[in-house]
């Protein structure tokens, strides 16, 4: 039987039943800090434009940016760490060694 060959590492999601206000807020908070030009129109991440995506896609770059410490990816509880690569498409979901 194969397995299904999991990439090492962890990224830092938007808890999928955070709502829209907070996930904004987390948008501006990490894209004050890091650069978001990727879920920005015309982005490899910009579809599925929706305050999810474009939250977990913010929200991993910041936690990327600050060493992958657990305490990065809280914002205010709606942070999840996740050891799956939540990349799709073209959308590639950073990740630093």
């Amino acid at each position: 039987m194969e397995e299904k060959v999991q990439s090492k590492g962890d990224w830092c999601v938007a808890n999928p039943v955070t709502d829209n206000n907070r996930l904004l807020q987390n948008i501006d908070f990490a894209c004050s800090k890091i650069d978001c030009r990727i879920i920005m129109e015309g982005g490899l991440c910009y579809d599925p434009n929706t305050p999810l995506n474009h939250a977990s896609v913010a929200m991993n770059l910041y936690y990327q940016a600050q060493g992958r410490h657990y305490l990065n990816c809280n914002f205010e509880g709606s942070g999840l760490v996740t050891v799956t690569d939540p990349s799709y498409g073209c959308c590639k979901f950073q990740y630093r060694k």
